[in-house]
Protein backbone atom coordinates (compact mmCIF):
# COMPACT_ATOMS: atom_id res chain seq x y z
CA UNK A 1 0.00 0.00 0.00
CA UNK A 2 2.76 1.80 0.71
CA UNK A 3 4.13 1.78 -2.73
CA UNK A 4 1.43 3.20 -3.99
CA UNK A 5 1.35 6.69 -2.32
CA UNK A 6 3.43 8.39 -5.04
CA UNK A 7 0.92 7.51 -7.46
CA UNK A 8 -2.09 8.78 -5.62
CA UNK A 9 -0.35 12.02 -4.88
CA UNK A 10 0.20 12.33 -8.77
CA UNK A 11 -3.69 11.11 -9.03
CA UNK A 12 -4.43 14.11 -6.85
CA UNK A 13 -2.41 16.48 -8.86
CA UNK A 14 -3.81 16.15 -12.05
CA UNK A 15 -7.32 16.25 -10.72
CA UNK A 16 -6.09 19.46 -9.23
CA UNK A 17 -5.37 20.72 -12.30
CA UNK A 18 -8.66 19.68 -14.11
CA UNK A 19 -10.27 21.39 -11.31
CA UNK A 20 -8.58 24.55 -12.25
CA UNK A 21 -9.62 23.76 -15.89
CA UNK A 22 -13.17 23.32 -15.06
CA UNK A 23 -13.45 20.04 -15.99
CA UNK A 24 -14.76 18.52 -12.41
CA UNK A 25 -16.14 15.16 -13.40
CA UNK A 26 -12.78 13.82 -14.50
CA UNK A 27 -11.18 15.80 -11.65
CA UNK A 28 -13.92 13.23 -9.64
CA UNK A 29 -12.58 10.16 -11.54
CA UNK A 30 -9.24 10.89 -10.74
CA UNK A 31 -9.78 11.36 -7.31
CA UNK A 32 -11.78 8.38 -6.87
CA UNK A 33 -8.71 6.66 -7.97
CA UNK A 34 -6.11 8.51 -5.62
CA UNK A 35 -8.34 7.04 -2.98
CA UNK A 36 -8.51 3.59 -4.49
CA UNK A 37 -4.12 3.61 -4.89
CA UNK A 38 -3.84 5.41 -1.23
CA UNK A 39 -6.32 6.44 0.84
CA UNK A 40 -5.74 10.13 2.37
CA UNK A 41 -7.92 13.17 3.86
CA UNK A 42 -6.31 15.33 0.98
CA UNK A 43 -8.25 13.05 -1.22
CA UNK A 44 -11.24 12.74 0.67
CA UNK A 45 -11.81 16.61 1.57
CA UNK A 46 -11.81 17.44 -2.61
CA UNK A 47 -13.91 14.37 -3.05
CA UNK A 48 -16.55 16.15 -0.39
CA UNK A 49 -15.90 19.36 -1.78
CA UNK A 50 -16.81 18.77 -5.87
CA UNK A 51 -19.88 16.48 -4.75
CA UNK A 52 -21.08 19.46 -3.00
CA UNK A 53 -20.49 21.82 -5.68
CA UNK A 54 -22.01 19.16 -8.30
CA UNK A 55 -25.45 19.09 -5.53
CA UNK A 56 -25.05 22.89 -6.12
CA UNK A 57 -24.99 23.89 -9.35
CA UNK A 58 -27.35 21.51 -10.90
CA UNK A 59 -25.61 18.90 -12.45
CA UNK A 60 -27.71 18.04 -15.62
CA UNK A 61 -27.29 14.26 -14.93
CA UNK A 62 -28.52 14.18 -11.56
CA UNK A 63 -31.35 16.25 -12.31
CA UNK A 64 -32.86 14.08 -14.71
CA UNK A 65 -32.19 11.47 -12.66
CA UNK A 66 -33.59 13.14 -9.74
CA UNK A 67 -37.02 14.32 -11.05
CA UNK A 68 -38.06 17.43 -8.86
CA UNK A 69 -41.56 18.76 -9.82
CA UNK A 70 -42.34 20.70 -6.80
CA UNK A 71 -41.97 24.34 -6.17
CA UNK A 72 -40.89 23.59 -2.78
CA UNK A 73 -38.32 21.10 -3.86
CA UNK A 74 -36.90 23.36 -6.41
CA UNK A 75 -36.77 26.37 -3.66
CA UNK A 76 -34.85 23.99 -1.53
CA UNK A 77 -32.48 23.35 -4.20
CA UNK A 78 -31.73 27.46 -4.56
CA UNK A 79 -31.10 27.11 -0.78
CA UNK A 80 -29.05 24.06 -1.10
CA UNK A 81 -26.75 25.90 -4.05
CA UNK A 82 -26.64 29.17 -2.40
CA UNK A 83 -25.15 27.55 0.66
CA UNK A 84 -23.00 25.29 -1.22
CA UNK A 85 -21.78 28.24 -2.97
CA UNK A 86 -20.73 29.91 -0.19
CA UNK A 87 -19.34 27.13 1.28
CA UNK A 88 -16.84 26.62 -2.15
CA UNK A 89 -16.58 30.03 -2.23
CA UNK A 90 -14.79 29.29 1.14
CA UNK A 91 -12.61 26.73 0.12
CA UNK A 92 -11.42 28.41 -2.58
CA UNK A 93 -8.25 28.31 -1.94
CA UNK A 94 -7.70 24.87 -0.97
CA UNK A 95 -8.31 24.36 -5.16
CA UNK A 96 -5.47 26.62 -5.98
CA UNK A 97 -2.17 24.44 -7.14
CA UNK A 98 0.64 25.87 -5.18
CA UNK A 99 3.54 24.45 -7.09
CA UNK A 100 4.15 24.94 -10.94
CA UNK A 101 4.42 22.77 -13.49
CA UNK A 102 8.53 23.22 -13.90
CA UNK A 103 8.64 21.65 -10.22
CA UNK A 104 6.57 18.44 -10.59
CA UNK A 105 9.19 18.00 -13.64
CA UNK A 106 11.53 18.60 -11.80
CA UNK A 107 10.86 16.06 -9.12
CA UNK A 108 9.95 13.41 -11.99
CA UNK A 109 13.92 13.92 -13.58
CA UNK A 110 14.97 12.88 -9.96
CA UNK A 111 12.98 10.10 -9.58
CA UNK A 112 14.38 8.79 -13.51
CA UNK A 113 17.92 9.53 -12.23
CA UNK A 114 20.04 6.06 -12.11
CA UNK A 115 22.65 6.97 -9.88
CA UNK A 116 23.73 9.97 -7.22
CA UNK A 117 25.64 11.81 -9.91
CA UNK A 118 23.09 12.34 -11.94
CA UNK A 119 20.56 13.40 -9.11
CA UNK A 120 22.91 15.95 -8.48
CA UNK A 121 23.62 16.65 -11.80
CA UNK A 122 27.49 16.60 -11.79
CA UNK A 123 30.09 14.48 -13.93
CA UNK A 124 31.52 11.18 -11.98
CA UNK A 125 35.09 13.02 -11.86
CA UNK A 126 33.69 16.19 -10.46
CA UNK A 127 35.57 17.96 -7.58
CA UNK A 128 34.31 18.26 -3.88
CA UNK A 129 33.31 21.91 -4.57
CA UNK A 130 30.94 21.64 -7.71
CA UNK A 131 29.20 19.25 -5.87
CA UNK A 132 28.56 21.26 -2.38
CA UNK A 133 27.42 24.14 -5.30
CA UNK A 134 25.27 22.11 -7.06
CA UNK A 135 23.27 20.38 -3.51
CA UNK A 136 23.11 24.28 -2.55
CA UNK A 137 21.05 25.09 -5.50
CA UNK A 138 18.84 21.64 -5.48
CA UNK A 139 18.70 21.78 -1.82
CA UNK A 140 16.83 24.98 -2.42
CA UNK A 141 15.05 23.77 -4.97
CA UNK A 142 13.48 21.13 -3.61
CA UNK A 143 13.38 21.61 -0.21
CA UNK A 144 9.71 20.99 0.89
CA UNK A 145 9.24 24.25 2.60
CA UNK A 146 9.43 25.92 -1.08
CA UNK A 147 8.37 22.92 -3.30
CA UNK A 148 4.93 21.37 -2.81
CA UNK A 149 4.77 19.19 -6.07
CA UNK A 150 3.76 15.23 -4.86
CA UNK A 151 6.95 13.58 -4.35
CA UNK A 152 9.23 16.30 -3.33
CA UNK A 153 9.96 15.53 0.09
CA UNK A 154 11.50 12.18 -1.17
CA UNK A 155 13.07 14.27 -4.41
CA UNK A 156 14.43 15.75 -1.18
CA UNK A 157 15.72 13.05 0.64
CA UNK A 158 17.41 11.70 -2.68
CA UNK A 159 19.54 14.81 -3.02
CA UNK A 160 20.23 14.69 0.60
CA UNK A 161 21.38 11.25 0.81
CA UNK A 162 23.73 12.02 -2.85
CA UNK A 163 25.57 14.94 -1.20
CA UNK A 164 25.89 12.91 1.71
CA UNK A 165 27.88 9.69 0.22
CA UNK A 166 30.04 11.94 -3.14
CA UNK A 167 30.59 14.23 -0.41
CA UNK A 168 32.01 12.27 2.08
CA UNK A 169 35.66 10.33 0.23
CA UNK A 170 35.23 7.07 1.85
CA UNK A 171 31.67 6.64 0.68
CA UNK A 172 32.00 7.97 -2.95
CA UNK A 173 35.28 5.30 -3.05
CA UNK A 174 33.00 2.43 -2.29
CA UNK A 175 29.83 3.88 -3.93
CA UNK A 176 32.31 3.90 -7.16
CA UNK A 177 33.78 0.79 -6.89
CA UNK A 178 30.16 -1.05 -6.20
CA UNK A 179 27.19 1.23 -7.21
CA UNK A 180 27.06 0.02 -10.77
CA UNK A 181 27.18 -3.53 -10.01
CA UNK A 182 24.50 -3.18 -7.29
CA UNK A 183 21.93 -1.17 -9.85
CA UNK A 184 19.74 -4.22 -10.34
CA UNK A 185 19.38 -5.50 -6.78
CA UNK A 186 18.34 -2.53 -5.28
CA UNK A 187 15.54 -1.63 -7.30
CA UNK A 188 11.81 -1.89 -6.53
CA UNK A 189 10.30 -5.31 -7.02
CA UNK A 190 7.67 -5.27 -9.62
CA UNK A 191 4.91 -5.83 -6.98
CA UNK A 192 5.15 -2.09 -6.26
CA UNK A 193 2.92 0.31 -8.52
CA UNK A 194 5.93 2.55 -9.23
CA UNK A 195 8.22 0.19 -10.58
CA UNK A 196 11.04 1.37 -11.99
CA UNK A 197 12.15 3.60 -9.34
CA UNK A 198 15.57 3.80 -8.88
CA UNK A 199 16.16 3.18 -5.32
CA UNK A 200 17.63 6.30 -3.91
CA UNK A 201 19.75 4.51 -0.83
CA UNK A 202 21.25 1.75 -3.43
CA UNK A 203 22.84 0.58 -0.85
CA UNK A 204 24.17 3.41 1.35
CA UNK A 205 22.57 6.02 3.54
CA UNK A 206 24.14 9.39 5.18
CA UNK A 207 24.37 8.92 8.60
CA UNK A 208 21.96 11.96 9.35
CA UNK A 209 18.96 12.66 7.83
CA UNK A 210 18.13 15.24 5.05
CA UNK A 211 16.89 17.91 6.71
CA UNK A 212 19.44 17.91 9.42
CA UNK A 213 22.07 18.21 6.58
CA UNK A 214 20.53 20.49 5.31
CA UNK A 215 20.22 22.65 8.51
CA UNK A 216 24.15 21.85 8.86
CA UNK A 217 24.81 23.18 5.31
CA UNK A 218 22.63 26.17 5.33
CA UNK A 219 23.74 27.52 8.94
CA UNK A 220 20.08 26.34 10.52
CA UNK A 221 17.91 26.57 7.40
CA UNK A 222 14.60 28.45 7.14
CA UNK A 223 13.62 29.99 9.97
CA UNK A 224 11.58 27.98 12.62
CA UNK A 225 8.12 26.84 12.12
CA UNK A 226 8.49 26.18 8.08
CA UNK A 227 10.10 23.47 8.90
CA UNK A 228 7.18 21.68 10.59
CA UNK A 229 6.40 19.04 8.69
CA UNK A 230 7.66 15.48 9.66
CA UNK A 231 10.25 16.02 7.06
CA UNK A 232 13.33 14.43 8.90
CA UNK A 233 11.59 11.45 9.91
CA UNK A 234 14.66 8.82 8.85
CA UNK A 235 14.22 5.79 7.05
CA UNK A 236 15.47 3.10 8.92
CA UNK A 237 16.31 0.18 6.57
CA UNK A 238 19.60 -1.09 5.10
CA UNK A 239 20.41 -3.31 2.77
CA UNK A 240 23.10 -5.47 3.40
CA UNK A 241 25.46 -4.94 0.34
CA UNK A 242 28.97 -6.54 -0.21
CA UNK A 243 30.75 -2.78 0.49
CA UNK A 244 29.21 -2.89 4.06
CA UNK A 245 30.34 -6.44 4.58
CA UNK A 246 34.28 -6.04 3.51
CA UNK A 247 33.67 -2.39 5.65
CA UNK A 248 32.81 -4.78 8.31
CA UNK A 249 35.83 -7.13 7.88
CA UNK A 250 38.20 -4.07 7.54
CA UNK A 251 37.30 -3.14 10.97
CA UNK A 252 37.64 -6.42 12.64
CA UNK A 253 41.14 -6.78 11.33
CA UNK A 254 41.69 -3.16 12.21
CA UNK A 255 40.57 -3.75 15.81
CA UNK A 256 42.68 -6.90 16.11
CA UNK A 257 45.89 -5.27 14.79
CA UNK A 258 45.01 -2.61 17.84
CA UNK A 259 44.58 -5.08 20.38
CA UNK A 260 47.84 -7.67 19.48
CA UNK A 261 50.62 -5.06 21.45
CA UNK A 262 48.16 -5.15 24.60
CA UNK A 263 47.49 -8.92 24.35
CA UNK A 264 51.75 -9.35 23.50
CA UNK A 265 52.30 -7.57 27.33
CA UNK A 266 49.89 -9.59 29.18
CA UNK A 267 51.19 -13.01 27.90
CA UNK A 268 54.50 -11.18 28.47
CA UNK A 269 54.05 -10.33 31.85
CA UNK A 270 52.24 -13.66 32.69
CA UNK A 271 55.39 -15.24 31.24
CA UNK A 272 58.04 -13.27 33.39
CA UNK A 273 55.55 -14.03 36.63
CA UNK A 274 56.88 -17.72 36.38
CA UNK A 275 60.68 -16.66 35.68
CA UNK A 276 61.33 -14.03 38.31
CA UNK A 277 61.69 -15.33 42.04
CA UNK A 278 59.68 -13.32 44.86
CA UNK A 279 61.84 -10.92 46.76
CA UNK A 280 64.11 -12.41 49.81
CA UNK A 281 62.40 -10.17 52.62
CA UNK A 282 60.03 -7.31 53.20
CA UNK A 283 59.98 -4.26 55.35
CA UNK A 284 56.26 -4.91 55.99
CA UNK A 285 54.11 -7.88 57.31
CA UNK A 286 52.45 -10.25 55.60
CA UNK A 287 50.71 -13.39 54.85
CA UNK A 288 53.62 -14.27 52.15
CA UNK A 289 56.49 -13.29 54.77
CA UNK A 290 55.00 -13.14 58.44
CA UNK A 291 58.42 -13.93 60.59
CA UNK A 292 60.23 -10.87 61.87
CA UNK A 293 63.81 -10.15 61.93
CA UNK A 294 65.89 -7.59 62.87
CA UNK A 295 69.40 -6.33 61.63
CA UNK A 296 72.14 -6.52 64.05
CA UNK A 297 73.80 -2.97 63.10
CA UNK A 298 70.74 -0.75 63.48
CA UNK A 299 67.83 -3.26 64.80
CA UNK A 300 65.76 -3.00 61.69
CA UNK A 301 62.96 -4.60 61.42
CA UNK A 302 62.26 -6.55 58.38
CA UNK A 303 60.00 -9.73 57.47
CA UNK A 304 61.12 -13.24 55.65
CA UNK A 305 59.45 -16.23 54.43
CA UNK A 306 58.89 -19.72 56.53
CA UNK A 307 61.37 -21.78 54.48
CA UNK A 308 64.00 -18.58 54.84
CA UNK A 309 66.51 -20.48 56.91
CA UNK A 310 66.56 -23.65 54.42
CA UNK A 311 66.08 -21.89 50.93
CA UNK A 312 68.38 -18.81 51.73
CA UNK A 313 72.32 -19.11 50.53
CA UNK A 314 73.70 -15.91 50.35
CA UNK A 315 75.65 -14.18 53.06
CA UNK A 316 73.22 -12.60 55.50
CA UNK A 317 75.53 -9.82 56.74
CA UNK A 318 75.00 -8.33 52.90
CA UNK A 319 71.75 -9.01 53.32
CA UNK A 320 70.46 -7.01 56.07
CA UNK A 321 72.80 -4.33 55.02
CA UNK A 322 70.53 -4.37 51.75
CA UNK A 323 67.66 -3.85 54.16
CA UNK A 324 69.10 -1.19 56.36
CA UNK A 325 69.85 0.88 53.18
CA UNK A 326 65.95 0.35 51.67
CA UNK A 327 65.16 1.39 55.29
CA UNK A 328 66.84 4.55 55.14
CA UNK A 329 66.01 5.46 51.64
CA UNK A 330 61.90 4.87 52.99
CA UNK A 331 62.83 6.60 55.95
CA UNK A 332 64.41 9.59 54.14
CA UNK A 333 61.13 9.68 51.72
CA UNK A 334 58.56 9.71 54.46
CA UNK A 335 60.10 12.74 55.99
CA UNK A 336 60.47 14.54 52.97
CA UNK A 337 57.03 14.53 52.79
CA UNK A 338 56.08 15.41 56.21
CA UNK A 339 58.45 18.51 56.35
CA UNK A 340 56.56 19.50 53.05
CA UNK A 341 52.64 18.75 54.62
CA UNK A 342 53.66 21.00 57.47
CA UNK A 343 55.11 23.69 55.44
CA UNK A 344 52.30 23.77 53.19
CA UNK A 345 50.02 23.60 56.37
CA UNK A 346 51.93 26.71 57.42
CA UNK A 347 51.79 28.80 54.73
CA UNK A 348 48.32 28.32 54.44
CA UNK A 349 47.75 29.66 58.09
CA UNK A 350 49.74 32.89 57.11
CA UNK A 351 47.79 33.70 54.37
CA UNK A 352 44.21 33.08 56.07
CA UNK A 353 46.32 35.84 58.56
CA UNK A 354 45.17 32.63 61.65
CA UNK A 355 47.91 32.19 64.29
CA UNK A 356 45.70 29.69 65.72
CA UNK A 357 45.86 27.41 62.45
CA UNK A 358 49.43 28.67 61.96
CA UNK A 359 50.36 27.06 65.77
CA UNK A 360 48.58 23.81 65.23
CA UNK A 361 50.72 23.53 61.60
CA UNK A 362 53.89 24.66 63.61
CA UNK A 363 53.14 21.59 66.42
CA UNK A 364 52.92 18.42 63.70
CA UNK A 365 55.02 16.10 64.32
CA UNK A 366 57.47 14.51 61.53
CA UNK A 367 58.24 10.77 62.81
CA UNK A 368 59.52 9.47 59.85
CA UNK A 369 62.20 12.78 60.40
CA UNK A 370 62.76 11.91 64.19
CA UNK A 371 63.54 8.22 63.30
CA UNK A 372 66.22 9.14 60.66
CA UNK A 373 67.59 11.69 63.11
CA UNK A 374 67.80 9.03 66.30
CA UNK A 375 69.48 6.74 63.39
CA UNK A 376 72.03 9.93 62.82
CA UNK A 377 72.90 10.59 66.00
CA UNK A 378 73.31 7.15 67.22
CA UNK A 379 76.73 7.16 64.87
CA UNK A 380 75.71 3.80 63.15
CA UNK A 381 74.62 5.20 59.91
CA UNK A 382 78.22 6.62 57.84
Amino acid sequence: MEGNKDESEHCISIAQKCINEGDRAKALKFLYKAEKLYPSQRAKDLIELLEKLSDSTGDPKNNSSRGRSSSFESSENRARSTSARRRGSSKGSELRLDYTEEQVEAVQRVKKCKDFYEILGVPKDVGDSEIKKQYRKLALQFHPDKNKAPGATEAFKAIGNAFAVLSDPEKRKQYDAFGSSDNKSYRRTPCHRNAGYYEYTRGFESDISAEELFNMFFGGGFAPGMAANSYTRRTQRRFPTRENHASRQEANYSVMMQMLPIIFLVVLSVLTSFFIADPTYSLSKSLKYPYEKRTSNLRVPYYVKENFASDYQGSVQRLEAQVEDEYIATLRGSCFKEKNYRESMIWRARNFRDRVLEEKAKALKTPSCDALNELYNSEKVW
